[in-house]
């Protein structure tokens, strides 16, 4: 039964989205090598890069949800953590972004055991950069609809949040961008059409204006912003609606598929959305629906500051599309079948590989993985992991090849490069300290492993056995730590603080629970293949 509750892996293929401005974490206990794998793209440095900036894929962009869950005392539901907003937490550098074109990918590598259960893993961390600053490239004109919830739930800390979050809003914008504000509660309403973005004082006017009042028609307000944005809607600007609620619907059209069908629709003509979720109460999955059929982003916020970060976020990054139409191919090996595939939805294939299909890649706006972690929300890296298992008997050490294709935006130009995933050990072979391409694989591992022990010591919680949830946490509590302590990175830091107010919920749970279920570590769901 414990065998059959652990769907997910420790042990995977890993390919980021990050950026390469410092050095990332090193040593931890596990080794490293001196050099990236063989055909990679981008040199074999296994430093962060100055001049290199990171990229990140559209869909969740945080994991806020769920911390605010725990934060509360309670324990989160199974799908509450998105392993897309996960990942997008967590900065990862990766070498000097030299490979000529403006999107680069380098391909590492990494074996270890994993730090829950000491289970094998081969970890391929592949890095997607670029050499373009976002600081410098110029954004289109932007014609902004802003679709904000105002029905009776927003009252109180919601409102006062987004009436902050926009009232900062306003100082990112150009005077060349334009506004439109549609309020929606039973009905949909437009407050705002096309306003200059130089007429503050009134837009300011218009946001302190917001009062929360009857039910939520969230097609409505979605169906009314996207008219609104298809009226302004030019050669030459960006239209974006960002589509905020802290509920599910209430009237109208209640039926979550409708408003990502319609989100998609409005994508192919060329209106972007960003979807914002408050509370802990609205339609998560919905939500984050709606922003990857539309190509766009979604957030959790839970603090004013959080609020404005977000809206500003959007204003200054969200705009510029670094690659379109991207296509990532993977086969493994002759030692390897691929398992599962996490941080995406577009994954197609099965054990011998398959394509993950992505409709654009954005540039992130983190650039500091050491930055300390203040208030706020502390994203801009992002992940697709493959899960392999390595199979007995096979002495040939190729773990993979991995491809990318895609469009370039501005020529329309089709680009592509591929990479070939090599390790000096057999499948299922690992050397004592590990081994490591590149120090930022490390963080990845780690990373990784805290996501796994988040997961499954939730399904556990749910199923009544806080003890078995207590016993992944407890069992990863330990080396991360020590890997933190050694790497200073203020990611896997925070995690851990989520880590140990986790481990407090569940041990009340077990002081709570008629059944003490024992805390016990879960055995290896993940057996050597054959």
């Amino acid at each position: 039964m414990i065998l059959q509750r652990m769907v997910l892996a420790l042990c995977v293929i890993w390919f980021a989205a990050g950026c390469a401005d410092s050095a990332g974490g090193g040593g931890g206990g596990f080794g490293s090598a001196d050099e990236a794998a063989p055909n990679s793209s981008g040199g074999a440095s296994t430093t962060g890069a100055k001049g290199s900036h990171g990229v990140t894929q559209a869909g969740a962009q945080d994991f806020g949800a769920f911390r605010k869950i725990i934060e509360q005392g309670k324990t989160p539901a199974p799908g509450v953590l998105d392993d897309l907003g996960f990942f997008a937490e967590h900065k990862l550098d990766y070498p000097k972004a030299t490979c000529g074109d403006d999107l680069c990918m380098h391909g590492l590598v990494g074996t270890m055991n994993n730090m829950i259960n000491g289970a094998n893993c081969t970890l391929v961390q592949i890095g997607l950069n670029t050499p373009l600053d976002p600081a410098t490239l110029p954004r289109p004109p932007l014609d902004l609809v802003l679709v904000i919830d105002t029905s009776g739930s927003m009252q109180g800390e919601p409102m006062t949040y987004v009436k902050e979050g926009l009232k900062r809003m306003l100082d990112s914008l150009e005077p060349t961008d334009k506004v439109s504000l549609v309020t929606f509660s039973t009905n949909a309403k437009v407050v705002v059409s096309g306003a200059p973005a130089s007429e503050k004082l009134m837009l300011a006017q218009a946001f302190a204006n917001l009062e929360p009042d009857a039910s939520t028609n969230l097609y409505d307000g979605l169906y009314t912003g996207f008219q609104v944005a298809a009226k302004h809607l030019q050669p030459g600007r960006s239209a974006r609606v960002v589509y905020l609620s802290d509920g599910v619907a209430t009237a109208g059209m209640v039926q979550p598929g409708k408003l990502a069908a319609l989100a998609r629709a409005w994508a192919k003509k060329g209106i972007g959305i960003t979807t914002i979720g408050l509370g802990t109460e609205f339609d998560m999955a919905a939500m984050r629906d709606v922003a990857e059929a539309g190509g766009g982003n979604f957030y959790f916020i839970d603090q004013p500051k959080g609020a404005g970060e977000v809206f500003q976020e959007e204003v200054k990054t969200a705009f510029l599309p670094l690659a379109l139409d991207v296509k990532l191919t993977f086969a493994p090996g002759a030692g390897y079948v691929v398992r599962a595939v996490y941080g995406t939805h577009g994954w197609q294939g099965g054990p011998n590989g398959g394509i993950i299909e992505i409709p654009a890649l954005y540039l992130a706006k983190r650039t500091d993985s050491k930055a300390p972690i203040t208030a706020g929300r502390r994203g801009g890296g992002g992940a697709i992991i493959l899960e392999l298992v390595p199979l007995k008997g096979v002495s040939e050490t190729g773990v993979g090849k991995l491809g990318l294709a895609y469009v370039a935006p501005k020529s329309g130009a089709a680009k592509s490069t591929d990479a070939k995933i090599d390790t000096p050990h057999k499948p299922g072979q690992v050397p004592a300290e590990g081994f490591f391409s590149a120090p930022t694989v490390e963080k990845g591992f780690v990373m990784l492993n805290l996501f796994a022990a988040f997961e499954m010591a939730t399904q556990f919680a749910w199923d009544s056995d806080p003890g078995a949830a207590l016993g992944v946490l407890e069992a990863i509590q330990k080396p991360a730590a020590a890997w933190a302590a050694k790497n200073k990175d203020p990611d896997i830091e925070d995690d851990l603080k989520y880590v140990a107010l986790y481990a407090g919920i569940l041990k009340n749970l077990q002081a709570q629970s008629k059944v003490n279920t024992p805390v016990v570590l879960p055995p290896d769901p993940w057996p050597f293949g054959d």
